[in-house]
Formats: structure tokens, C-alpha cells, sequence
């Protein structure tokens, strides 16, 4: 009875959210329509081979646009991607077509780019202007207030820096009818409080906000240049950065970085470009090459440019320029676990994660969603992650191609703890894929076999496990970058993106990767007043 009055009690909630959304104005639900246009792009590379940039910004993902944006508003940038770009391209901007983009990929030009780690475990990175938040589920969430103690961040600017993101790209979702049974299926399991519609990362269930807006169009880190100044920025894409060009006086006593080399994304690895940072006469404090490609680009890029632990480089014949042995190393990717709810797949329409449940002191995520398993055929996941493991690994170069992926393994579950939370999650990711709720959404009778034995719940966790794709690591601050995001030893040369976090932040890391992108844009233009 008291179940029956609980679950009476949170629909008539729930009921009362739907009423209320129903009398919001639409235009209060979705991003800021008030940008101006996007900056100059071009995938000619030679229109900025040889020219001079104040700031050169490797990596036009997550953090890499709100960060060149900023920057622009007082300096020139130069803002380099791999990738080409996401507008026109419906399997990015339309929601219908949620994770297309991830089951039909090449090697060179796909908007998604695959890899498998040492483990075994398929992944992907972002390839496009916009990275990562052009191919994922969408789902915004900010990171805990312990996490942003933990780093020392300005709570302030924090808090100013994640507005200013949410402010134009960031909505209100509308719950579709299976993620409203995926918010009753996580408070059937247990996992209160109920938090209604919240930004913040605290325990329970909740509706988190979406980059998606209610017309079910994506706004990736692209849209966050339309605040760029045009006057002082240049977008080239389908260029991949070699590596990192250092000035060539040999009795310096700090290495010095002058500007990049790069190629053309679909050309070859012998015809190289090159881009520098100006050199403004007496000025005591210049500009920087600023890596934001990504957990697995970032520390390529580092390596393939002689920065690393000396006996990486010999095989690649690469000049070492500086022994920095953190380099790929504290590399971590989420434990994750996913059940079908489903038996078979069917042709529904794909629907991303809008509702979180957060439980053991933010320890576990568990998230639904219908993801595509071909063009015509979906299927229906509850899934979740361990959010702090322990076990960790290493990345190293593979090729000295900066189109190849890197060679990684991330150890998932090596360490004994991250298997015994593992063991606990998968109990309590299947009081919620066996909910009475899914199975009167699904017209299956409810399922009580829950897997009772921990040694059965262990195997299954090392038979099963997968990624949440939240990996992170290889230039951590601390070991490859101070808390200035300035690589140790280098000057002109400062890593800002997920490859600096020792853990993934909050649901999953791309509201604060988009609020870092920002943070730090905002410090250094205050650096430079202030010289």
C-alpha cells in the first residue's frame, strides 16, 4: 500500500510539472535567439598557412568553442578543427536521427570517429565543429559543488561562465512518453529524492536540461561562436594539427612554443602547413597554442611533438623536446553497465537521455534511452556508470598519422573496488530495467529474478562492461598542466579540456567542459589586463 501511495504521490507531481509546462512560454524553454552569426569558416588551409594568430586553439569540440569565442572578443584566434561542419547535417542537428551518427562511420571523414580500446571495448570521439556535443545524448548537467571545490575553481565565474553557456544554447526538455516511464522506474527503484527539473548534480531522480531545443533541433559548442567577435577570428576546418612548433634557439632555458603544423584532414601526411603566434614587441606576456582536442587528442598532439616520457619517442624517431612523464597516463573511461528492457529490436524512434537518477553519494548514473542499432532497427537501454572508479591506464602513440587513433587501454574494473561497485550497481540498475513501470510501458508482466549472488553479479560486471563514453585524463592538472592549464616547462602552451580532469564531472562532463571553455577564456583576458 504504502508503494501504491508513493507512486500516486509522484505522478500527481509529475502531472502538476506537465500542467505548468504546458502555460510556459515555448521561447522561455529553449537557447537564446539574440546571437549574431557565425564567424568565418573555411576549409582552405593555405587562406591561414603562414599568418600569425594571437591565440591558436587546436580543437573546435566541447571546450574549444566557448574558449575561441571568448578569447576573440579582445584577440585574434585562429580556431583549428579536424573535423568539417555540423549545419546542414540532419544525423547532428535533428534529434530524430540521435546516434546515426555513431553506427556508420569511416576513417578519415565521419562525423564520428571509432576506436577500441586495449580492453576490447568500442568507443568513439567527436570529428566535427563541435565535437563531442554534436554526437551525444545531450543530456546537461553541472558538476557538484564538491567537484568544483576539489579543483579551486573561482565559484563566482563558475557559476557566471555556466550561465553564459546556458543562456544560448541550453533548454528545458519536454519529456517524451518513454523517459517519463524511465523517471517513474527510477523512483520505483528507490533512488530519491525526487528533483524535478535541476541543472545541479545532487542525489536522486531528476530532469536535467538538454541541448536539444523544442523543435528537437541540437545546439552544439558551434552555436557559442555566434558570440564571437568575427573581426578577430578564423574557423579552419578539416585540418588535423601535426604537431606544435618550438622557436629554435637551442640555449633557451624554457622551451617556446612558436606555432603548429598542420595538414589537410583528407590529404596527406608529407604536404604540412604551418600557423604562429604573434610576436608583439615589448610585451612581457604573449599568446598561447591552446590544445582543446579532447582526452585522446590533447595528449596525441603532446606526444607527437616530443613532450612525453623519453622512452616513448624512439620507435617514432620523434625529437624529444621535453621529459613531461604524465603525459597519456591517469587515462580513466566509467565503468558502464546497459540492459535491454527490449527483446528484440524494433523500428521506434531514437530518444535521448532527458531524466538522471543519481544514487549512492553520486556514485552510481543510471540513464534510458532508444538508441539506433542500424537505420531502421532501435533498441531500448537502461544503463549505468560508475561515476569515481579507481583503475586506471595509459595512452601511447600508434602511428606518427595524427588522423590514427592512439593506442589506449583503460583497465576498466582492474582494480577490486571498481568491481565490487560494480556488483552493487548492477543490483540496483536492475531493480530499474525490472520496474513495474517499464513493464506496463513495455506489456510484459514484471520481472522479480534479480541477480541475488555478488560473485554472479561480479562476472557478469567483467563479461559486460562497456563505456559511458566519459573518458577522460592524459594531461591531468597536477602532472601535465598547472592549475592555469599551462603545460609544465613550456611556454606558450596551456591544454584546456577533459583530458586535464582526474574525473568525470557531474552526470557527464559536457556542461562543464562547456563552462571550462568559458572560465578560461574570461581568466585569460583578465590575465591580460592586468599586464
Amino acid at each position: 500500500m504504502e508503494a501504491i501511495k508513493f507512486q500516486n504521490t509522484v505522478h500527481h507531481d509529475r502531472i502538476l510539472i506537465v500542467f505548468i509546462f504546458l502555460f510556459v512560454d515555448l521561447s522561455l524553454c529553449s537557447p537564446s535567439q539574440t546571437q549574431g552569426e557565425l564567424p568565418y569558416m573555411t576549409s582552405d588551409v593555405k587562406e591561414v598557412a603562414g599568418n600569425s594568430f594571437d591565440y591558436i586553439v587546436v580543437g573546435g569540440g566541447t571546450a574549444g568553442c566557448p574558449l575561441a569565442a571568448t578569447l576573440s572578443e579582445k584577440f585574434s584566434v585562429l580556431l583549428i578543427e579536424r573535423g568539417g561542419s555540423p549545419y546542414g547535417n540532419p544525423w547532428v542537428m535533428e534529434k530524430r536521427y540521435y546516434g546515426f551518427s555513431l553506427i556508420q562511420t569511416d576513417e578519415f571523414s565521419s562525423v564520428a570517429q571509432d576506436f577500441k580500446s586495449g580492453d576490447g571495448v568500442r568507443n568513439c570521439r567527436g570529428r566535427v565543429l563541435g565535437g563531442s556535443s554534436a554526437i551525444n545524448g545531450g543530456f546537461y548537467s553541472r558538476a557538484s559543488e564538491d567537484f568544483i571545490d576539489q579543483v579551486g575553481w573561482d565559484k563566482e565565474l563558475v557559476k557566471d561562465a555556466y550561465t553564459w553557456v546556458e543562456s544560448k544554447i541550453v533548454s528545458i526538455p519536454e519529456l517524451t512518453p518513454w523517459q517519463t516511464v524511465v523517471e517513474f522506474g527510477l523512483l520505483e527503484a528507490g533512488i530519491l529524492p525526487y528533483n524535478g527539473y535541476s541543472l545541479e548534480h545532487i542525489e536522486g531522480t531528476k530532469i536535467g536540461g538538454s541541448i536539444f531545443d523544442v523543435w528537437g533541433i541540437r545546439h552544439t559548442s558551434a552555436d557559442l561562436l555566434k558570440a564571437a567577435n568575427p573581426k578577430n577570428i578564423v574557423v579552419v576546418l578539416n585540418a588535423t594539427v601535426k604537431n606544435i612548433i618550438f622557436e629554435g634557439n637551442g640555449n633557451a632555458t624554457e622551451t617556446t612554443v612558436k606555432g603548429i603544423m598542420f595538414i589537410k584532414s583528407d590529404g596527406t601526411t608529407d604536404q604540412t602547413y604551418e600557423a604562429y603566434l604573434n610576436q608583439p614587441k615589448n610585451c612581457t606576456s604573449n599568446g598561447d597554442v591552446i590544445l582543446s582536442a579532447g582526452a585522446l587528442g590533447s595528449p596525441q598532439i603532446l606526444l607527437s611533438s616530443g613532450i612525453g616520457h623519453r622512452e616513448h619517442f624512439k620507435k617514432f624517431n620523434i625529437p624529444h623536446v621535453l621529459n613531461l612523464k604524465g603525459v597519456g597516463k591517469k587515462m580513466k573511461d566509467n565503468p558502464s553497465i546497459a540492459v535491454f528492457v527490449d527483446t528484440n529490436p524494433q523500428n521506434r524512434l531514437p530518444d535521448p537521455p532527458q531524466v538522471s537518477g543519481i544514487a549512492k553519494d553520486l556514485k552510481f548514473i543510471i540513464e534510458g534511452g532508444i538508441i539506433p542499432t542500424g537505420f531502421n532497427a532501435t533498441r531500448m537501454p537502461i544503463a549505468a556508470k560508475i561515476a569515481f572508479p579507481v583503475s586506471e591506464g595509459e595512452l601511447k602513440l600508434s602511428s606518427t598519422d595524427p588522423r590514427q587513433n592512439p593506442s589506449v587501454k583503460f583497465n576498466y574494473l582492474a582494480d577490486e573496488n571498481d568491481l565490487d561497485d560494480c556488483a552493487n550497481m548492477v543490483h540496483l540498475l536492475e531493480r530499474v530495467a525490472k520496474s513495474e513501470s517499464i513493464a506496463f510501458y513495455l506489456g510484459v508482466k514484471p520481472q522479480n529474478n534479480l541477480m541475488t549472488s555478488t560473485d554472479g553479479q561480479r562476472k557478469f560486471c567483467k563479461a559486460n562492461v562497456r563505456t559511458y563514453y566519459h573518458y577522460h585524463g592524459g594531461c591531468t592538472v597536477g602532472s601535465v598542466v598547472d592549475n592555469d592549464y599551462k603545460v609544465y616547462g613550456v611556454k606558450g602552451l596551456r591544454v584546456v579540456d577533459g583530458s586535464t580532469f582526474l574525473e568525470s564531472p557531474g552526470t557527464n562532463p559536457m556542461a562543464t567542459l562547456l563552462m571550462l571553455g568559458r572560465y578560461q577564456g574570461v581568466k585569460i583576458l583578465r590575465e591580460r589586463e592586468h599586464v
